[in-house]
């Protein structure tokens, strides 16, 4: 099998992706922009060949590069960055290739906010009520319906870049002076907390694996203030949330790919849907995969692509959760003694690359308890704030 991994040196710790599935006999082709001599060294090794590609924003670039390794290697049979940035590009590239996984025309119902509200409206989940808008006239008749405070966001974007709450008319009438010229959808503010259904799928689209994250406050609110954030790997994945993602994952065909859909719960307890995202969770959450369940992930994937099967059965012994600090804070406790006091709960400690840290934090620790009021008490110790003295 050739398999080209587009970007395969970010983010860092998917680097495992790819050497599991060189070690299974895979062939493995690398396409990215960071020159060779500079790739991780625990992905150089397991690389047949790599094309150093600096300009790859240019899609032909891209396009006479994949068509390069097809006339030296032959057939490509996959092509994946498991990265939301590159999503288009690599469904045009197995477009092109005639590559199995999604296509060109697969992507606007995947990356346009507006479609994803359609599916999941389609599959019976409330949204936040709004649409794409491009003038103050018609976000003042949106705003007259649901009130203040509204969300704005790109249409097509990732993460939460250039997604603002805007509180009145006064924020309002700034935003469309000044925000950038691609399109825009406003919607209602949803109060809840943002719980999500994530996992992997095999090549007949059967969920394989599944898992939930619960989130302390959104990722947009942790972009725009700058705060902490923390959420965890849940030890049970709700029914009902696992119903529904079967009705999104099967309205949008997917198959042998890992998924990550978005929700926020209501205090009501209903579900509301926000985003799908056809990609593995952010940040280091795969490892926390593996911390929570007793499982490896990255060869578990490798068993997908090579032989249609997941081999492994997950433990869910363990809550795990991220928990995130900033440099420009200070805090309470330092890592040595949350280590003196916790040490055999923290499974990993570690500076974030600087693309996630406005979401992630600039410092991450991970930790696992099997009950969660232990779980609790950790992140309460990482993140409680120094106290400053008036004296």
């Amino acid at each position: 099998m050739n398999f080209i991994a587009i970007s395969p040196n970010f983010p860092p710790n998917y680097h495992q992706f790819w050497r599991i599935l060189a070690e299974r006999g895979v062939n493995l082709l690398g396409l990215g922009d960071t020159p060779y001599d500079e790739l991780d060294p625990n992905l150089r090794p397991y690389l047949t060949e790599y094309f150093y590609l600096p300009y790859m924003m240019d899609q032909d670039a891209q396009t006479r590069a994949v068509a390069f390794l097809t006339y030296k290697h032959g057939k490509i049979n996959r092509l994946e960055s498991h990265n939301e940035f590159w999503l288009e590009s690599d469904a045009s590239l197995r477009s092109d290739f005639n590559i199995t996984g999604f296509h060109r025309e697969d992507m606007p119902q995947i990356k346009q906010k507006s479609l994803m509200k359609a599916v999941f409206q389609s599959c019976g989940v409330p949204v936040a009520r709004g649409k794409v808008i491009d003038n103050l006239a018609e976000a003042m008749e949106l705003v007259a319906e649901v009130g203040y405070p509204i969300v704005a966001k790109p249409d097509v974007g990732v993460g939460a870049n250039q997604t603002f709450t805007l509180l009145n008319e006064s924020e309002l009438e700034y935003f469309f002076k000044h925000k950038n010229p691609s399109a825009f959808i406003l919607e209602e503010y949803i109060r809840g907390v943002m719980v999500t259904y994530d996992g992997l799928t095999d090549q007949d689209g059967n969920v394989v694996y599944d898992s939930s994250l619960v989130y302390s406050n959104g990722i947009m609110e942790t972009v725009n203030q700058s705060s902490d954030i923390w959420y965890y790997v849940d030890r049970e994945v709700p029914e009902e949330l696992r119903a529904i993602g079967a009705k999104i994952l099967r309205a949008d065909n997917v198959r042998e790919r890992f998924f990550h859909l978005e929700f926020f719960r209501l205090p009501n307890g209903e579900l509301y849907g926000l985003e799908v995202n056809m990609r593995p969770p952010g940040g280091l959450t795969t490892d926390m995969w593996n911390y929570a369940n007793d499982i490896d992930i990255y060869e578990q994937y490798a068993n997908v692509v090579l032989n249609n099967e997941f081999t492994a059965k997950p433990s869910r012994a363990n809550y795990c959760a991220y928990v995130s600090r900033r440099f420009n804070k200070e805090y309470h406790y330092s890592v040595e003694e949350i280590f003196r006091e916790f040490g055999e709960h923290i499974v990993m400690h570690t500076s974030i690359d600087g693309v996630f840290a406005p979401a992630l934090g600039d410092y991450g620790f991970i930790l696992k308890a099997a009950d969660f009021s232990t779980m609790e008490l950790i992140v309460s110790w990482i993140m409680k704030p120094r106290e400053i003295s008036l004296l």
